[in-house]
């Protein structure tokens, strides 16, 4: 790992409802990984092995990945099980982040998670202020509300503008999954 202590360390955020924002963070683990830094992803609301999970896998222990979710759309109401998972994902990211082990935490559909109430946004924008100043987060996922927009120093928004998924094309393996 490379010792970026003397590094400042940003709050990055990838919103809005177009296609990207995973592959976008997915594209910033590679560059650290590729510059000797130490990279944690957290995915709430996933599970299984896509195929970029299975890509950093090659990159082991120069990255850890960890998922937290049931694999399945939140419809309505989430449930319990979401909710458990959500809590423990972020406590194990809380504790990644505090470490300071870490160049670069990438909290991957954390937007969604505080969309869907399944955790507090006052319990995240804490953790950004206390965090180590020397780590990059990145977070992803729709609906990033106001006081995180706020909070962070880089905003991207992804916007759809056409989507082949709107004339049925699934998601396919190796471009979207």
């Amino acid at each position: 790992m490379v010792s970026n202590r003397n590094f400042t360390g940003y709050v990055q955020v990838y919103t809005g409802n177009g296609k990207g924002k995973t592959t976008a963070a997915l594209g910033l683990a590679l560059r650290a990984l590729g510059a000797g830094f130490k990279v944690f992803l957290g995915q709430f609301l996933k599970s299984g092995e896509y195929s970029e999970i299975k890509a950093l896998k090659k990159f082991e222990p120069a990255i850890e990945v960890f998922q937290f979710g049931r694999g399945c759309f939140i419809k309505g109401k989430p449930s319990e099980e979401d909710i458990r998972l959500a809590k423990e994902g972020f406590s194990l990211c809380r504790e990644k982040i505090l470490s300071g082990e870490f160049n670069l935490v990438i909290l991957d559909e954390l937007n969604l998670v505080l969309h869907f109430g399944l955790l507090e946004l006052d319990a995240v924008l804490e953790l950004l202020k206390i965090r180590p100043k020397h780590i990059e987060i990145v977070i992803t996922g729709r609906y990033a509300p106001p006081e995180l927009i706020q909070a962070a120093d880089l905003v991207t928004e992804m916007r759809e503008i056409k989507h082949y998924y709107q004339q049925g094309i699934l998601a396919r393996r190796g471009i979207e999954k």
